[in-house]
């Protein structure tokens, strides 16, 4: 590519500026590729990307639809175990320490997120031999048709919640480093009425979390005899939905390129 066919992206009006900048890069799960120069760029093997886009959104929509269900479960299973979400202890608490220069939300929300990344690490480890099994089975049944869920009580396939969780489970701790080493840069500088990137890096981390508590939610229907362990799980994020939120008030606000202002999941 010379620099001639490199200016005939950047003029062409159907590519929306700078929508790769606030994105979680899964372009193989983004419903914007058709929209992005990045993608384009790299990537010239998909001829229908706007099929393709359609299908992703109707995806991230699906999943949504487990997200409030999952908060909801979580809040009765609280409640009937007396159990105040708002002062549950943090999983790996014993090890972490705040000296005199890292006091504050912001560092809590980092060692939280780098938790929730061993939390993944040990539930995988522990289940390899029954989730191979688990994903083996299903793959047998949707082949041969032998089962048909109800509408009321079709999920998202195993191997596509298992991919959600694998996808965000390191990307959630970088991007709130990011958002944090930011916000600090930020602190010492005029904004006005311009929107901060930190909020931006946050607003990608909340949603990875979003998505990432809705994928737990969906594991609970495939695996229902660790439902104690999952919610678990599942508290830790929201508990670190909540802090990263009080940390950053503006990132749900913040409106990125493309995604926001054609109101999408992106």
């Amino acid at each position: 590519m010379d620099k001639e066919d490199l200016k005939k992206f950047a003029d062409d009006p159907k590519y929306i500026p700078g929508i790769y900048n606030y994105c979680d890069r899964w372009c193989e799960r983004c419903s914007f590729t058709s929209r992005c120069m990045n993608f384009a760029i790299a990537d010239e093997q998909f001829a229908d990307k706007e099929t393709r886009d359609i299908t992703n959104k109707l995806f991230w929509e699906k999943l949504a639809e487990t997200f409030q269900m999952t908060l909801d479960l979580l809040k009765e299973a609280a409640e009937e175990e007396g159990i105040d979400l708002d002062s549950i202890d943090i999983e790996g608490d014993e090890q972490f320490e705040i000296n005199d220069d890292e006091k504050g939300v912001a560092h809590l929300i980092s060692h939280m997120s780098n938790v929730y990344a061993n939390i993944v690490d040990d539930w995988f480890n522990s289940n390899q031999y029954y989730l191979e099994n688990k994903e083996h089975e299903q793959n047998i049944n949707s082949t041969l048709k032998l089962i048909k869920p109800k509408p009321t009580e079709e999920s998202v396939p195993l191997g596509d919640t298992l991919e959600v969780i694998r996808w965000y489970q390191y990307q959630i701790h970088v991007k709130l480093l990011r958002a944090i080493k930011g916000k600090k840069m930020e602190d010492s500088v005029t904004f006005n009425d311009f929107p901060r990137d930190s909020d931006g890096s946050a607003k990608v981390a909340l949603i990875g979390i979003d998505r990432s508590i809705s994928a737990w939610g969906e594991m609970i229907k495939h695996f229902q005899d660790q439902e104690d362990k999952i919610m678990n799980t599942i508290a830790h994020l929201s508990s670190l939905r909540e802090r990263t939120e009080i940390e950053f008030p503006e990132a749900r606000a913040f409106v990125r390129p493309g995604f926001d202002e054609i109101n999408s999941n992106g």
